[in-house]
């Protein structure tokens, strides 16, 4: 309602950044309203405007709101939003995600995005590509992107997404791999363990990961340990490292 209310009152004011983020349904930490100005000579300044060069070609209309495009508003946040909300919302926008009630499909390709971050037009090109050397187009939620980062910032590297197959042949990939050692690390959300079901599937998962010959330990880490107590999750892993040598 606030974008609505704003945009009717300033109808040459779109939509942008986490607030068209939003509106695509990118996940992020946060999202508040944000516009971009189509016109630079504004009046006054406006709290939440941008004024920065944007075309009509950029601009497209969803959910009633005039907003960026999608590869504009990644390429926004790349240029412009702190690096975990940046890096989140693009590997959101590449992989299918749960969103509320539906799996939403891919948004767009990391090519496409990649193009948009090039964009010599917009302050913060530099930055943009620097971020982008980050994405990982294979993260399933908001929580592991976050583990990846913390973990890089560590000087960890795990292998995202790796490809195990049991004895019995059946396959799993596992969030995140330190193939030498053997060592697997395991990010659990809530909103995707919450039922029955999901915990069923969940036991067979992990025993799965047990039973792949290149695993020695598996560590698992809820949402809430990867973004309140990173430091704690790094020290397990460096201490798991630590007790599993690599294998020659």
């Amino acid at each position: 309602m606030r974008l609505l209310a704003e945009q009717w009152a300033a109808p040459h004011l779109v939509v942008s950044h986490s607030a068209a983020a939003w509106l695509w349904d990118v996940e992020l930490p946060h999202a508040s309203a944000e516009f971009t100005a189509l016109r630079r000579n504004l009046s006054r300044k406006r709290s939440g405007v941008r004024c920065l060069p944007l075309a009509e070609t950029d601009v497209t209309v969803r959910r009633g709101l005039r907003c960026t495009k999608v590869d504009r508003t990644l390429g926004d946040l790349l240029r412009s939003a702190g690096q975990d909300e940046a890096v989140i919302g693009v590997e959101s926008a590449l992989t299918w995600r749960r969103i509320r009630t539906y799996r939403r499909a891919p948004l767009t390709t990391l090519d496409r995005v990649a193009a948009e971050a090039a964009q010599p037009r917009i302050h913060g090109r530099h930055q943009a590509l620097q971020r982008l050397s980050l994405i990982d187009p294979h993260a399933a939620s908001p929580a592991e992107t976050l583990a990846r980062l913390r973990m890089r910032e560590a000087g960890l590297r795990p292998t995202s997404q790796a490809e195990l197959t049991t004895p019995e042949g059946r396959r799993v990939r596992p969030d995140f791999l330190f193939t030498r050692e053997g060592v697997v690390v395991e990010i659990e959300g809530y909103a995707y363990h919450g039922s029955r079901e999901a915990h069923r599937r969940d036991l067979a998962r992990f025993n799965d990961l047990q039973l792949c010959p290149q695993v020695r330990l598996v560590l698992r880490f809820t949402a809430g340990e990867v973004m309140h107590s990173p430091a704690q999750m790094i020290t397990r892993i460096r201490h798991a490292l630590a007790r599993t040598p690599p294998t020659p």
